[in-house]
């Protein structure tokens, strides 16, 4: 695995970025994350503009699987018969899932996370 590192300092603080191969990413923010729990730190997600990232599930704790299909469905900007195309399911499935009727499956979860880039393990 070939990884970069940059080192910035900025006043009291120091600013590390790291740069791993995609398929490693997870690895490492664990392996990070652990060393920061041992040391008594809590690491935290931040976007570029350096404002912290919530979980999903801490912001909406009442949130079911169908309303993560109806965010990211929202988010994307598409109806739920473009989900369905995309999907390659009818609509109605799209909207029962949405009202959480229809269980959203291992297969389902996997195939959503696959065609739009994202984690899977949120429609579970």
């Amino acid at each position: 695995m070939l990884a970069h590192m940059k080192r910035q300092t900025t006043g009291d603080s120091v600013e590390i970025l790291l740069k791993v191969p995609k398929e490693n990413a997870r690895q490492v923010e664990e392996a990070i994350a652990g060393i920061f729990a041992l040391s008594g730190h809590k690491l935290r997600h931040v976007n570029c503009e350096g404002e912290e990232l919530i979980p999903a599930d801490e912001v909406f704790p009442d949130a079911k699987p169908g309303d993560m299909v109806k965010g990211l469905r929202v988010r994307e900007g598409i109806t739920q018969k473009q989900m369905a195309e995309k999907l390659g399911v009818r609509q109605r499935h799209i909207s029962e899932m949405e009202k959480n009727v229809r269980p959203i499956t291992l297969e389902m979860a996997k195939r959503i996370g696959e065609t739009f880039d994202i984690s899977y393990k949120i429609f579970l």
